[in-house]
């Protein structure tokens, strides 16, 4: 599997060149780079023996074997701005690689190779596109939200060359199982000195808007003891969210009116906080929002809230991760199960079916940075593994 491996991980880093903002990789939802992407993938999978097409929400989908339920292997196509080359699209590449690795021998049930058109949300907001449309819970609203230049996602659709009507078209009613190979974008198995690990859970994730208002007033005329400063507010509360002991960030706050002199009148703040055990999760939320109150009321500023996301903990499923595991031994690697903290495709399809994914280490722990990298080694791993999977697979849905 090592000259496969090498091949696996230049075709990545080639891909990483067909970007929105040469030389760094930037390629969201549909925009012009995804249609070079298809035409590199589309290219390999025909020659390895997949049937191609693209669905309504723009999911490269290519099947090897014949029609009816099948084996999904997928992940994502789309990057955030200002990317590294392997997040998402390592597992598209390794899955094309594993049907090539089969030379064109018949299995025992289809096997479908899905690389999903969203899953970042960086161009309209709304994580998850390309896989929602698989379950079948990529909505209307959804569809109308636009992006900053004014053009609806269903106006992106057609301007693929798509139409939004034949979205409906792309859901899996019955499939044997998914799987999907992603890189861990953490550092823990570097760390632990591992290639692989089992995912056995995907965290839940809170994302909460914390408003906090005051009052403005002038710099230099109001005494320290008469103000009530919504950012000096928003600082506190930022510094019990990291005391608080759930993994939780502030990752973005808006300060009006924003001028040098003035004392900030308002302060908004995101909240993500995520666990993979929704009691602990919503537990660190009501802590958080708590020491907000307790900080507004003390500096006599108002505090609201609203909820943007509440999404749960999500559970693999117990075979096909066991089948997983059990071909990591197999290979002659410690079979390390870990949650991940990150939201995948796995999370929005487990429900709907049998879902297992396979995380491979991510060097210096680095993801969604032009320095994020993966191992030759660990992908060969990572392929030896896919392929005692595929073996195995027929023991999980028998």
């Amino acid at each position: 599997m090592d000259h496969l491996a090498e091949r696996v991980v230049e075709y990545c880093r080639e891909l990483a060149r067909l970007s929105e903002e040469p030389p760094a990789t930037t390629r969201r939802f549909l925009t012009l780079p995804m249609h070079e992407v298809h035409a590199r993938l589309r290219e390999w999978m025909e020659r390895v023996g997949m049937h191609v097409t693209i669905d309504g929400a723009g999911n490269l989908r290519g099947r090897y074997g014949p029609r009816g339920a099948a084996l999904l292997i997928a992940s994502h196509l789309d990057t955030v701005p200002n990317a590294g080359a392997f997040d998402g699209i390592l597992g598209v590449v390794m899955a094309v690689a594993l049907i090539e690795s089969l030379d064109h021998r018949e299995m025992p049930y289809p096997i479908e190779v899905i690389g999903f058109s969203d899953e970042e949300g960086s161009r309209f907001g709304v994580p998850f596109i390309g896989s929602r449309a698989l379950a079948g819970t990529l909505d209307a609203e959804a569809l109308e939200t636009r992006d900053a230049e004014g053009t609806s996602m269903a106006g992106a659709i057609r301007a693929f060359g798509l139409h939004p009507s034949e979205i409906p078209a792309a859901r899996v009613t019955h499939a044997l199982g998914y799987l999907e190979f992603h890189i861990e974008q953490g550092p823990v198995l570097e760390k632990l000195r591992l290639p692989l690990a089992v995912v056995d859970t995907i965290a839940g994730q809170s994302r909460l808007e914390f408003v906090f208002d005051g009052h403005a007033n002038h710099a230099g005329t109001t005494p320290m003891a008469f103000r009530h400063d919504a950012l000096a507010a928003a600082a506190e509360w930022i510094t019990a969210v990291e005391r608080s002991g759930a993994l939780a960030t502030v990752g973005r706050l808006r300060i009006e009116p924003g001028a040098s002199n003035v004392i900030p009148g308002r302060a908004v703040a995101t909240l993500d906080l995520r666990d993979a055990q929704d009691v602990v999760r919503h537990a660190g939320v009501e802590r958080v929002t708590a020491a907000a109150r307790e900080i507004a009321a003390r500096r006599g500023v108002a505090v609201s809230l609203t909820q943007q996301l509440d999404q749960s903990a999500v559970a693999m499923d117990a075979r096909m991760s066991e089948t997983l595991a059990r071909g990591v031994e197999a290979c002659g690697y410690t079979p390390h199960r870990m949650p991940s903290g990150a939201g995948h495709d796995a999370m929005i399809l487990a429900p709907h079916m049998p879902a297992a994914m396979l995380f491979l280490r991510s060097p210096g722990g680095i993801s969604h940075h032009p320095d994020e990298n993966v191992l030759v080694e660990d992908v060969a791993a990572a392929l030896a593994v896919g392929r005692r999977f595929l073996e195995e697979f027929p023991k999980c849905i028998n």
